[in-house]
């Protein structure tokens, strides 16, 4: 029997449909508590009434003692109902041993036990994301466990990290080559094996000669590796930016590649992530002119409750949580002779506006470039939401550090991020990188290392 908390159902307002065959149970408290948190515009009041209207069309017209007793799941018109989902209605407690009950985790956890005294031949699991929860309900003698349906990993270091390196020289582990010119480029087709067959399409192989390669095509046995040449990677200036190490310059190469429609960017703080998003953005929008504009948006634990309070437009209401843009644009025209007249110029000039995720639901961006800043702090269902928006001939960004996440409900585990790096890897129009170093200052990068 899986008790779910609240904020599991926020995480995934499906999640009632992800234990097979066994009992889902939730608790009355945790109905009121999707209740309160149903209306307004903020994307967890969005997830609260889709799992609340998810709960109402697999009750159906079952009676109160069906409730009471399971009503099977039915999970498609001609897929046979498995396991079953009831309302726990029973404030019943253990006598003499119970937690005070002006929390509404405390009377969860109450019920549980009550419910465990009435079922000792079956297991009952509390399902929650909330760590305290989880330890409170130990300590109290119940089993917890974290919502895993959507943890694709078990160990952040598994994540793909966009390249390989090998040390000394790439073509040292090469037995045999086969090299073809092709649009005026140099591709080398391998046997897929070793390191190799660790690649997926669009990473890189580094090494310490020099040589740098992208996989441009993936077989069953084989892989191609377009030679890309570091010199001129190194070299890439754009929009004044030029790149301060070969992760940068790869993270570059994917950037402005038309081909490339998701790019995933991850590192820590200063590595660069959200400079040469910007960058590469203004690039292709005023020099090229191959989009039509760009949407910045972000998550932050306030931006859904404090946006409404804050006086302006919506481009006016965003400016204190984007100031990291904001920041980015003078640090690109830092050398200019009037760096605020440059700043205020690009600002006109370049179509940049500020989207709130609160009212970005049902948009649909065409010819666009979605920058998604602080992406670690999405639940995948936030992450889905979003990346839908991109119309015909829009590309998204999504930039983020996985050590830096903000929400008490997520981990760098199940992270919305965490979740579409690993899902888009084989993506033929997608690309992550993982941005090493912290070239932002000296005091930086001592600073991520020793503090």
């Amino acid at each position: 029997m899986y008790v779910l908390d609240t904020n599991v159902l926020i995480h995934d307002p499906n999640a009632l449909l992800n234990f097979e065959e066994h009992q889902v149970i939730i608790p009355m408290t945790v109905l009121e508590e999707l209740d309160s948190l149903k209306l307004g515009k903020q994307t967890v009041a969005a997830d609260c009434r889709q799992a609340i209207r998810t709960i109402d069309r697999l009750l159906g017209d079952a009676s109160p003692k069906q409730i009471e007793s399971g009503v099977p799941i039915a999970r498609g018109e001609k897929a046979e109902p498995m396991g079953t989902l009831s309302i726990l209605m029973s404030s019943e407690t253990v006598s003499g041993h119970a937690l005070p009950e002006h929390l509404n985790d405390n009377k969860i956890i109450n019920s549980l036990a009550a419910l465990q005294k009435h079922h000792t031949n079956r297991d009952i699991i509390l399902v929650s994301n909330d760590i305290n929860m989880r330890l409170k309900a130990r300590g109290f003698g119940v089993e917890a466990q974290a919502y895993h349906n959507d943890q694709l990993v078990d160990d952040i270091g598994l994540l793909p990290r966009g390249y390989i390196e090998f040390p000394g020289s790439f073509w040292d582990t090469i037995s045999k080559v086969e090299t073809k010119q092709r649009d005026g480029a140099t591709e080398h087709r391998f046997k897929r094996e070793g390191e190799l067959a660790r690649l997926n399409i669009n990473e890189f192989v580094l090494d310490q000669q020099g040589f740098v390669g992208k996989v441009c095509e993936l077989g069953d046995d084989y892989l191609v590796i377009r030679d890309l040449h570091q010199h001129d990677l190194m070299n890439e200036e754009v929009w004044g930016l030029i790149p301060r190490d070969i992760y940068q310059a790869i993270a570059l190469n994917l950037l402005l590649d038309p081909d490339i429609h998701l790019v995933n960017l991850t590192g820590a703080a200063g590595s660069g992530k959200t400079i040469l998003a910007l960058a590469a953005c203004i690039e292709l929008t005023v020099a090229s002119k191959l989009y039509k504009r760009i949407i910045a948006t972000r998550s932050t634990q306030g931006l859904d409750e404090d946006i409404g309070f804050l006086p302006g437009t919506e481009a006016e209401k965003m400016e204190p949580w984007l100031g990291a843009i904001v920041d980015n644009l003078e640090a690109l025209h830092e050398d200019d002779e009037n760096m605020t007249a440059s700043v205020d110029y690009i600002l006109s000039k370049v179509p940049l506006h500020f989207k709130s995720l609160n009212y970005i639901r049902g948009r649909s961006f065409q010819h666009s470039l979605i920058i998604i800043d602080e992406s670690q702090n999405l639940t995948p269902h936030q992450i889905k939401t979003i990346i839908t928006r991109a119309g015909n001939g829009s590309k998204v960004i999504c930039l983020g550090n996985l050590a830096q996440i903000d929400t008490p409900y997520l981990s760098a585990l199940s992270s919305g991020l965490t979740y579409m790096t690993e899902r888009f890897k084989t993506f033929r129009h997608g690309g992550h990188i993982h941005l090493q170093g912290v070239p932002r200052s000296a005091l930086a990068e001592f600073a991520e290392a020793n503090l």
